[in-house]
């Protein structure tokens, strides 16, 4: 059977203390259309990273959405994750996916290198490119170029953007060829105050990103 994979926005987790608002913020992200999640916290320790991780998979289950964790192989087991995310720093993604079993999803950041993306074509599952636009998170970021997604196409390679996406170039990226655009400011940067106050403004930045990607699909990426 053919495996899910993330498709449109690809939110991916602030960095945050707060497990309430967590959960509130990534019900929203999916309320507005996130396909996925992605956790990453790298500000709390070992015992609150299981808390949270286990609440937001029960969200991401409740919500339809792929919830993938980000580097650890022993989290996304514990949990019983969709999937996990490494980066080059990461470990051997062979070694990783032997660990991980057949079953889940294994994404692996490629950043500017098609090389990279062809090297572990045959035990990822989708790759991302990235930063594609300069991030907040990461300014000092390498530049990855749209044409990266024309080639993965052509080589049949589902592939993520991300780096400074937001709902004012999502299109142009989705037009590049890109199957899914990770982000995380245009959707929770903005989050402040109270829970009650974010979910709205954020169920409404998350849709924005979707529809703006929906539409470069339609007009060209598709």
């Amino acid at each position: 059977m053919k495996k899910r994979l993330p498709t449109g926005l690809y939110a991916l987790t602030p960095d945050t203390v707060d497990d309430d608002w967590l959960v509130m913020a990534v019900s929203a992200a999916i309320r507005g259309g996130a396909s996925a999640v992605q956790y990453r916290n790298k500000s709390v320790d070992a015992a609150q990273r299981l808390r949270q991780a286990q609440r937001l998979a029960r969200a991401c289950r409740d919500g339809g959405a792929l919830f993938i964790v980000n580097d650890s192989v022993e989290l996304a087991s514990a949990v019983g994750a969709d999937g996990l995310h490494i980066g080059r720093d990461d470990g051997d993604p062979a070694a990783i996916r032997a660990a991980l079993g057949p079953g889940p999803v294994l994404g692996v950041s490629c950043y500017d290198s098609f090389e990279r993306a062809l090297a572990v074509g045959g035990i990822a599952d989708y790759v991302a490119f990235g930063s594609v636009f300069v991030s907040s998170v990461k300014p000092g970021a390498v530049r990855a170029p749209l044409a990266l997604f024309a080639r993965a196409r052509e080589a049949g390679m589902h592939a993520v953007a991300i780096g400074g996406i937001d709902d004012g170039n999502a299109l142009e990226v989705a037009e590049a060829g890109a199957t899914a655009v990770a982000v995380i400011t245009a959707v929770f940067g903005h989050a402040q105050g109270t829970a009650r106050a974010d979910a709205p403004a954020i169920e409404g930045s998350a849709r924005r990103v979707v529809e703006a990607f929906a539409a470069g699909r339609r007009s060209g990426g598709g």
